[in-house]
């Protein structure tokens, strides 16, 4: 029996990795807050402070939605003293949801 020469094609699996990969994105997106700090980080880096003034809703709301777009690897933190600094990580998700935004007010 000869074996099968290995093929240059990707796998039938990558495709469906990579539509994962694009539903968790925007699973990790699909909330309205989440939403809001991706549009005020899209401006540049703020404190958790400046988020909920901007935003206009509670601190513990605000680090609760943070949590979920660090696990998502949306934004990254840097510390300041006492305090957390935030920032997106790639620009590439504030066209995505300033895009939406846009559409959205059409």
């Amino acid at each position: 029996m000869t074996p099968t020469p290995p093929s240059s094609t990707p796998s039938t699996d990558e495709p469906l990795r990579d539509l994962q990969a694009a539903s968790d994105l925007l699973k990790a997106l699909a909330a309205p807050v989440r939403l809001g700090i991706v549009r005020e980080l899209s401006q540049g880096k703020k404190y958790v402070h400046e988020l909920v003034t901007a935003l206009g809703v509670s601190q513990p709301l605000v680090s609760q939605h943070l949590r979920v777009l660090r696990n998502s690897r949306i934004v990254t933190t840097r510390r300041q003293a006492r305090e957390i600094q935030y920032c997106l990580n790639d620009d590439h998700i504030a066209h995505i949801v300033l895009d939406a935004i846009r559409h959205a007010q059409e």
